[in-house]
């Protein structure tokens, strides 16, 4: 695609983001009942704040865009998770599990974690993290606080099915396990497709267990192009080429395999209504568009802020905040083309705004 071609895709997709958050300003009668956000640090909303870790966020320059500041968002601004909210109409974030109120747990509870991973001692180096099966079990209590504010099971279980939930998770187990020989065995107990399997296999009974507490319009996000992070072509180089193609190479598999599983999951359960979200599509289209992938902040040795540091003046232009997490306007875009898909590869076999209308 020719460099004016792309440049005009970027603004067609900027223009698509402005006019999707722009009626959310307008129109805030909420979608869907709730919302509930499972996931790692690209939805972290200050659950690590308390934890004793490396993967935290709680200081500057991380919000230096967001409206309150600094709340442990590994990102300049809003993450995915936030903006999916604003185009559910909701008027507010939803707060992290540990400071969630009676009043504000009907609409929502965001459980991401920094760190977390599917397999529970993924991130176990960098100190304290709620791997996903710690965030279902803190989902449970969410609903069993749920069901002693209503007194009423059956209108609980309604409400539910009505809500939206997300599940972003999956690249800690391979930035933070799979890809750190000195620290976990599993690469060298696994090729990368028997791990992918052995992966999809865990993460197929987690879901099932999250449809068991309630889900039923569950949206799984695949995994980006974790090759082309700014920390992981710093650690392994790229031979020439402009990402990791050995790391994209192992993680692929795990993707190939999500879209089958989203398949399996809705017909072994009618009701079920779950969709995929194909991240390495919508990353490759942003890899395509011209945005820097350097650092938006000076990163430390683990690709995280180093902390009080300037970052880039033009935030809008990068693609990285830090090693690791995109920027806010790369999470406008992702967050824009999975509630209204631009191709059939973004989002199967449902976009979100057409799970809020199922």
């Amino acid at each position: 695609m020719a460099n004016g071609q792309l440049n005009l895709l970027f603004s067609f997709l900027l223009f698509v983001a402005i006019i999707q958050f722009g009626i959310f300003l307008v129109d805030s009668v909420p979608k869907v009942p709730c919302y509930f956000i499972f996931g790692d640090s690209l939805v972290d909303s200050g659950n690590n704040n308390e934890l004793i870790t490396k993967a935290k966020a709680n200081y500057p320059p991380y919000g230096i865009d967001f409206p309150q500041g600094v709340t442990g968002r590994f990102t300049n601004g809003r993450t995915i998770a936030d903006m999916i909210g604003e185009l559910l109409d909701f008027d507010e974030y939803f707060p992290a599990f540990l400071v969630a109120t009676d009043s504000q747990i009907s609409k929502g509870v965001n459980y991401g974690s920094g760190a977390a991973g599917i397999r529970d001692e993924t991130g176990s180096h960098l100190g304290g993290r709620i791997s996903f099966d710690r965030q279902l079990r803190n989902h449970n209590r969410t609903l069993s606080r749920l069901f002693h504010l209503q007194h009423n099971t059956t209108f609980t279980n309604e409400h539910l099915s009505k809500c939206i939930y997300i599940v972003n998770i999956g690249s800690n187990d391979y930035i933070n396990n799979y890809l750190m020989p000195n620290f976990y065995a599993t690469s060298h107990m696994y090729t990368t497709y028997k791990y992918a399997t052995i992966l999809v296999r865990k993460y197929a009974q987690q879901l099932k267990t999250l449809y068991d507490l309630g889900g039923r319009k569950i949206v799984v996000f695949g995994l980006g192009l974790i090759g082309c992070t700014p920390a992981e072509i710093s650690i392994f180089g790229t031979n020439g080429s402009p990402c990791v193609e050995s790391i994209n190479d192992a993680v692929r598999p795990f993707n190939d395999k999500l879209k089958p599983l989203i398949d399996e999951l809705n017909h072994d359960n009618p009701d079920a209504r779950f969709t995929f979200i194909n991240l390495t599509s919508i990353s490759s289209l942003q890899e395509g568009i011209g945005l820097s992938n350097v650092p938006c902040c000076k990163v430390r040795v683990d690709g995280q802020c180093a902390q009080n540091t300037l970052v880039c003046p033009d935030r809008a232009m990068s693609v990285y905040y830090d090693g690791f997490h995109p920027t806010e306007i790369a999470n406008t875009l992702i967050a824009s083309m999975s509630y209204t898909a631009l191709s059939p590869m973004d989002a199967s076999p449902y976009d979100i705004s057409q799970l809020v209308r199922l």
